[in-house]
């Protein structure tokens, strides 16, 4: 997970560092916080100064991969004007995200969502947030006429939501290569034309 946003103490960098460098190569349940200060090369106890647990600082390091996500995901709608384009965008930048941040994507969408403390976390508002810029759009998209009036704007988001998630999650886990473009198109395909034939009566 790319922590190089991070703003704040050195001995907080060190540790967000650390830690999502280990997420590399070892599950969340195996990582010691005594491992985590040893490879940050800082006290055990500086953990806790920045951090109430380990749930916490897991928190904290994906608030910060959202954060910036959202932030890019903001400057690239903003240069689209159809919501079918914007939505599209939207489409292949997570698709690109889980494809790029493989541990990122495990955690998410393995791992975290089991811990209450997850759904009160920073983290998860940045989740809400990128939620409902789905949402917005697609409301938007109802009210000039763009998508038909009678669509359910909730049940829509769902489903690119699920379709984001499913398309990669067999991927994800078994650590195998995903078509992001191939991916993100056939989504929107499905989404804005159906599958019904256009022969059919």
């Amino acid at each position: 997970m790319n922590t190089s946003a991070i703003k704040g103490p050195p001995g907080k960098i060190k540790i967000m560092d650390a830690f999502s460098f280990l997420m590399e190569t070892k599950d969340f349940q195996s990582i010691t916080t005594a491992k985590i200060a040893e490879t940050a090369g800082v006290t055990e106890g500086l953990i806790y100064k920045y951090f109430t647990d380990k749930k916490d600082l897991l928190h904290q390091v994906l608030n910060q991969h959202f954060t910036t996500f959202q932030a890019g995901i903001e400057a690239k709608i903003a240069q689209k004007n159809s919501c079918t384009e914007k939505l599209e965008a939207i489409v292949f930048a997570s698709l690109d995200s889980y494809a790029k941040n493989r541990v990122l994507a495990r955690i998410l969408l393995l791992e975290v969502r089991s811990s209450l403390s997850y759904f009160e976390s920073g983290a998860y508002v940045m989740v809400k947030k990128y939620a409902g810029t789905i949402l917005d759009i697609i409301c938007q998209g109802i009210k000039t006429k763009e998508l038909r009036p009678d669509i359910d704007p909730f049940l829509l988001q769902k489903v690119i939501l699920g379709a984001i998630e499913h398309t990669c999650l067999k991927q994800v886990i078994f650590d195998k290569k995903i078509d992001v473009n191939a991916a993100s198109s056939g989504i929107i395909n499905i989404v804005f034309n159906g599958v019904k034939h256009h022969g059919c009566h």
